[in-house]
This record gives structure tokens, C-alpha cells and sequence, in this order.
């Protein structure tokens, strides 16, 4: 099994590959590099192929999945950093989860801790670090678990029914599955890109 491709995911394990990849991402720094985004669209695809198809899955089965994975995802990953402390961020040497931290502290600074929780779900990588920082930095747990709930249902519910309604409006849509999941791919790092150019903008701006 690939653990890049949602489609391998979703064919070697079907729904239960839903909860697994989403807790691992939002919940394990471990997860960082799994395919949520492409996982949740290529899961609501696959809803809507026939019942013979190689890969078929229940609609309210992966949604519950997808609510479930990355809800306690979040706050596992929460309580690892409340008990961890800065030092379960600092052992890993890894350059991208480092970029997630520095972007997730970032987002904390300039947006508070509603809008901020809520934004990291849909921006790969920072919402595997953000949900341990705000246990480092002692965010209330009641308004870390409220805004996480937020985030997750509208990331999870969201894309999911996306790639649903998309297979529902143009059948055979599963055929050209790999150029779409690139897309989607694509999609999900605009943010992060957008961030990266904006704190780049704001150093050469402080050094000039």
C-alpha cells in the first residue's frame, strides 16, 4: 500500500482508511505528510460509483469516519502537546513540520485562537502541528475543543460532500481520477503557498 495515494487508502481499507489517515494527519506529527484533503474528495468520489465498482463506499459511513478521524484527531494531538510540551515540537528534525510550526505560530499571532484553529484545517501540514502548539501554548481547552469541532466538521463534511457532488453531477467522473486529485492537491497548497509569499513580503520588509 502507498500511504501517498488516498486511492490506495481507500481500496486496501475503504472507510475505516478514512479515520485512520484523518486521526494520523490532525493528531500524530507522524502524519504529516498523509493525503487528507485528496482522501476526503477521492472518498466522496467513490461514493457515487456503481455498487460493483473496484472501490465503492458509503456516503453517511465515511462521513461519520471523517468527522470522527479528524475531530479526535485534533484533540489528541492537543492533548499530547498540554502534556508534551514544546519538546515533543522540537525533537523532530523535520523541515516541513518545522515551516508548519512557524506558520501556525503565525496564524495564532495574527488571527486569535477561533479563527486561527479554524483556518489550519484546511492548510496541509499546519493542521498536523497546530492542534500540539496550542496544547503548548495553553489555549483553554473548552475554546480550543469548540473551534476545533468547527474546523473539523466544516473541513471534513465540506470536501467530502465536494468530491460527492462532483461524481453525482458528471458520471464516469472516477475515470479521470488521478488528474482531479492532483488538482485537488494543488488546491489544498495554495494556502500554505500564500502564507510562505506573505511572511516572506514581511521579512524582506522588516530587513529593508
Amino acid at each position: 500500500m502507498n500511504p501517498l495515494s488516498a486511492t490506495s487508502w481507500l481500496s486496501s481499507l475503504g472507510t475505516a482508511g478514512v479515520f485512520l489517515v484523518l486521526f494520523a494527519e490532525t493528531g500524530l506529527l507522524i502524519g504529516f505528510f498523509l493525503p487528507g484533503d485528496s482522501l476526503l474528495f477521492t472518498a466522496g468520489l467513490f461514493c457515487t460509483t456503481s455498487a460493483t465498482a473496484a472501490v465503492h463506499l458509503s456516503l453517511p459511513l465515511v462521513l461519520v469516519a471523517a468527522v470522527a478521524g479528524a475531530l479526535l484527531g485534533a484533540q489528541a494531538g492537543f492533548v499530547l502537546g498540554r502534556r508534551g510540551g514544546r519538546a515533543l515540537l522540537a525533537r523532530t528534525g523535520n523541515a516541513h513540520l518545522h515551516r508548519g510550526m512557524s506558520r501556525a505560530e503565525e496564524l495564532f499571532t495574527r488571527y486569535g485562537h477561533a479563527k486561527a484553529i479554524v483556518l489550519a484545517r484546511f492548510i496541509p501540514v499546519v493542521r498536523t502541528v497546530l492542534n500540539p502548539l496550542a496544547g503548548v501554548l495553553d489555549v483553554p481547552a473548552r475554546t480550543f475543543t469548540l473551534w476545533q469541532v468547527l474546523g473539523g466538521l466544516l473541513w471534513s463534511v465540506g470536501v467530502t460532500v465536494a468530491g460527492y457532488l462532483l461524481g453525482a453531477s458528471i458520471p464516469g467522473i472516477d475515470q479521470y481520477l488521478l488528474p482531479i486529485i492532483a488538482l485537488v492537491v494543488i488546491v489544498s497548497l495554495i494556502p500554505l503557498a500564500l502564507e510562505v509569499l506573505r511572511s516572506r513580503k514581511q521579512s524582506r520588509g522588516a530587513g529593508s
